[in-house]
């Protein structure tokens, strides 16, 4: 391998190599006329006071898997975020931490990923910084990322009411399966990809309901279960779930079965969940099925006075709650 096929530290000195690397990679692909200033910050013309603002980091292991890449994860995880406040994703800075000896064919890989779904979701990417760390200071490369959107649909939990419909945007578990084979080495043959991918392609469709949708969320790390518990945490109302309306790959299944965990537990990036008026959840399921990313998506459950917390009616008629984790199951995983 050649010295001038991985990263130096030089290249986040702020000399010829980090002019050369912006120049070769990154504004290869991230074309916004904004970022292509390579300013500290970006000048943006916002349109409304009624903001969504996100950050986040991505740390994940390992950092290309089936269906997906650290990149895409990136921006892909950050649209979701502002998407999950009602928020029409406008605007997004990428910055990179990588490790000294980091391959440069990797992080271009990693880097038109991230522009190809920053295009997907019609975001732009107009900020960012590049930092180089000595090799074992870091692992590989670390992203970190900011968000801004245009709030247009106002939700909240304290909006929703007993007697709404929960909705899932399809099946859950796929991403965190699909790491875990990746990860461990676990052989598993099955067609286990991961889901990531931006919802806004979905949430931006719901606008004519924005009266009737009351709260959205993604189910990343701790699943589905994990984030319905936040959401009832603190409220007077609880959630049951029917399991036998969950959708779940029998991939997934047949993986969560052998590992011996709950797929309602595993991360998601490709997924929401919906809390809607029940007079209006059929028609609210039919547009976020009628989008490719929501094909299989259904009604789960509904918003209950009594039991509180979050509670599973099983396929044979029982009924046991679920709770929170102590414990993140996989670690590393956005």
């Amino acid at each position: 391998m050649k010295n001038s096929d991985v990263i130096k530290l030089a290249h986040g000195s702020g000399g010829l190599l980090t002019n050369r690397l912006m120049r070769d990679v990154v504004l290869k692909y991230f074309k916004d006329k904004t970022v292509k200033r390579l300013e500290d910050s970006a000048q943006l013309n916002i349109e409304s006071r009624d903001i969504a603002f996100t950050t986040d980091s991505y740390v994940i292991d390992p950092i290309f898997f089936p269906g997906g890449d650290i990149g895409k994860l990136a921006i892909c995880g950050t649209v979701n975020d502002l998407a999950m406040q009602g928020a029409i994703p406008k605007h997004i800075s990428f910055s990179l931490i990588i490790e000294e000896g980091f391959l440069l064919k990797d992080l271009e890989r990693i880097i038109k990923s991230a522009s190809q779904a920053a295009m997907r979701a019609k975001v732009r990417v107009v900020c960012g910084d590049t930092k180089v760390v000595e090799k074992s200071k870091a692992d590989k490369i670390f992203i970190t990322t900011s968000g801004i959107g245009i709030i247009k649909i106002k939700l909240g939990k304290e909006k929703i009411r007993i007697g709404d419909k929960i909705l899932v945007s399809g099946t859950i578990g796929d991403h965190g399966i699909a790491v875990m084979n990746q990860r461990l080495n676990l052989g598993l043959r099955a067609n286990l990809k991961s889901d990531v991918a931006p919802l806004n392609l979905i949430t931006n469709r719901l606008l004519p309901f924005k009266s009737s949708i009351h709260c959205m969320r993604d189910p990343t790390r701790g699943g589905v279960a994990s984030v319905l518990n936040e959401t009832v945490d603190g409220t007077r109302y609880g959630i049951m779930l029917r399991e036998g309306e969950i959708p779940i790959k029998r991939e997934v299944i047949g993986a969560t079965d052998i590992l011996g965990i709950d797929p309602l537990y595993v991360a998601n990036e490709g997924k929401f969940i919906a809390f809607v008026a029940h007079n209006v959840a059929e028609k609210v399921l039919k547009k976020i099925k009628s989008h490719p990313l929501g094909k299989d998506a259904a009604i789960i459950g509904e918003v209950v006075k009594e039991p509180r917390g979050v509670w599973l009616k099983t396929k044979i008629g029982g009924v046991h709650p679920l709770l929170l984790l102590e414990a993140e199951g996989l670690p590393r995983i956005c």
